[in-house]
């Protein structure tokens, strides 16, 4: 089962994950709200459609941006509507 971690603390973990262009997006349901905070941030992906984003807080530490959904995503992807991926230093396991 995938388990996303970041500093040792586990921010979200599942076996009902999506892969998509090699990264693990976590269902909406199975990560640790606690350590998640909105950012203004968004990209766009041609495909996807616009990601947004979340900083990533733990212990007082902030991680910018580490981790990005699709809360409307193409019907391409639609399977990872509100799925949470991550990048920046914050490691998947399993």
């Amino acid at each position: 089962m995938p388990v996303a971690k970041w500093n040792g603390v586990v921010l979200a973990e599942s076996d009902e994950c999506e892969k998509v262009e090699g990264n693990w997006y976590f269902p909406p349901h199975a990560i640790r709200r606690e350590h998640f905070q909105a950012s203004q941030t968004q990209t766009n992906c041609a495909w996807k459609g616009t990601a947004s984003y979340f900083d990533v807080v733990v212990n007082g530490q902030r991680n910018k941006d580490a981790a990005w959904f699709y809360p409307a995503p193409t019907s391409a992807a639609a399977n990872i509507k509100d799925y949470v991926a991550f990048w920046r230093g914050v490691s998947i396991e399993g």
